[in-house]
């Protein structure tokens, strides 16, 4: 099984897979190379960068993510203006420090693409190799980002936020988790709470999602406050903050009848944030990440759990969303290079519906319905990011999949959790539907809007 810690971690956009990841895996390497004692020894580093990350690692911050991943920064810790000022630095000097202490020449343009290249492994494939100062190699590895900010090289497993060992009350599969909350009598929330705690105290788990809501909230507030253009040829305003102004002015009491003004909002601005490199939560994937929090929202000021405990409400929403996640992890994929956007928005959206449906009061059997159905209606969803880049259509697109996770919910409550289609067939149906959908739409920028829309003619 997949921690919800996993599912939900910190990081920078605008791209899980293109961003966070390939920086974890450069990290990782740097790693190696201190464990070997090896680090003085480098004298070149060559980047060999395959498939989807090579087709739109320019429009995805790949490249700057490689370079800061190799002096040692973290995704999980580098503010934005440390970034950015590194990042400055290295693109004026035209070196790098590997570890932070031994300089090299590199630099974005000295990488090299391949996005004809597909490894069998994964599309998102990237091979590092460090070379001693008479051109010997010393180390040399290939890494696949294979979404969400997960990372496997040709030979290791993801790394993960814990281990990833069987436990009583682990479950692979949705029959598996109806079957175990119904012999315990828990909710989906308490089995998957019951999982995390193996591993953790309680307290300990009700405290870093506490703390990963806050870090959605700041992301949230930070999109809303800002105005201007996202970063990239497209010229795409920012949107948030005028939306706020307005709507704070229009609904000062936080009428109902303003719930889906609010949580379109939410969803833009922390996808906005996202696109111009902001702190996010991967949840489960960067191009997704504004739908968890948007429904979250709805959950805290439109439900009667929300308004009377707005912590216990996040904790329980979180541990449902990640239980619902785990088995996309598990079972199909989260990467839009490997199945479509159906494999990111689409399994956020999902995993949204689920959470909401057990705040609501639903049973598991409602929750798992009101998975299915956010899945089912996600189904065949390209992923064809004009110019390469984390903002058309991935910004209002989130905003539709957090108001389809919500309508989601509600239809499930309107039944008693019995329905056709299962949320194990259907995560069975997106898988195969990745596989057949054609590489094109799979985060290449090949196909779809990407063509078919002139960048320099964008208006979102």
């Amino acid at each position: 099984m997949t921690s919800v810690f996993d599912l939900f971690s910190v990081g920078i956009g605008p791209s899980s897979s293109h961003t966070v990841g390939p920086m974890r895996a450069a990290g990782m390497f740097v790693d190696e190379l201190v464990d070997r004692g090896a680090v003085d020894d480098v004298a070149e580093v060559r980047v060999d960068l395959f498939g989807s990350l090579a087709a739109t690692g320019a429009g995805h911050g790949t490249m700057p993510a490689i370079l800061l991943g190799l002096e040692g920064y973290r995704p999980e810790t580098i503010e934005t203006d440390e970034m950015q000022r590194r990042l400055a630095a290295i693109r004026a000097e035209g070196e790098i420090r590997v570890a932070g202490r031994v300089t090299i020449a590199l630099t974005e343009s000295d990488m090299r693409l391949q996005p004809g290249r597909r490894l069998a492994q994964h599309p998102n494939a990237m091979t590092l190799t460090a070379l001693g100062a008479a051109g010997d190699v010393i180390y040399r590895e290939t890494y696949f980002s294979v979404g969400g900010g997960f990372v496997v090289t040709e030979t290791e497993p993801a790394q993960h936020d814990t281990t990833q060992s069987e436990t009583p009350g682990s479950f692979h599969s949705a029959a598996d988790l109806l079957a175990l909350t119904e012999r315990d009598g828990l909710s989906v929330s308490q089995a998957m709470m019951r999982h995390e705690c193996v591993f953790r105290s309680e307290a300990e788990v009700r405290e870093r999602l506490l703390q990963i809501r806050d870090v959605m909230v700041a992301c949230q507030a930070n999109g809303m406050s800002r105005d201007g253009y996202l970063p990239g040829d497209l010229r795409v305003r920012r949107r948030a903050r005028d939306w706020f102004v307005r709507l704070d002015a229009e609904d000062p009491q936080r009428d109902p009848a303003f719930a889906e003004d609010w949580v379109n909002l939410v969803a833009l601005a922390v996808n906005e944030e996202n696109a111009s490199g902001g702190r996010i939560v991967t949840a489960p994937t960067n191009g997704a990440a504004g739908i968890i929090p948007a429904v979250l929202h709805y959950a805290l000021h439109y439900t009667p759990a929300g308004k009377a405990d707005p912590d216990d409400t996040t904790i329980r929403f979180m541990l449902t969303a990640g239980a619902i996640g785990s088995l996309y992890k598990e079972r199909a994929s989260i990467s839009g290079a490997e199945v479509g956007c159906q494999g990111e928005v689409g399994s956020a959206a999902s995993m949204a519906a689920g959470a909401l449906a057990e705040i609501l009061g639903g049973t598991p059997q409602q929750a798992e319905n009101a998975a299915e159905i956010a899945m089912e209606h996600s189904l065949g969803l390209t992923c064809d990011p004009i110019g390469g880049l984390v903002q058309i259509p991935c910004i209002e697109r989130n905003a539709i999949s957090a108001g389809k996770a919500i309508n989601a919910a509600r239809m499930a409550l309107r039944g008693d959790g019995t329905h056709r289609v299962s949320l194990d067939q259907v995560i069975e149906t997106m898988r195969a539907t990745g596989m057949d959908m054609s590489a094109k739409y799979k985060e290449t920028s090949t196909g779809g809007l990407a063509v078919n829309v002139a960048v320099n003619v964008v208006e979102c």
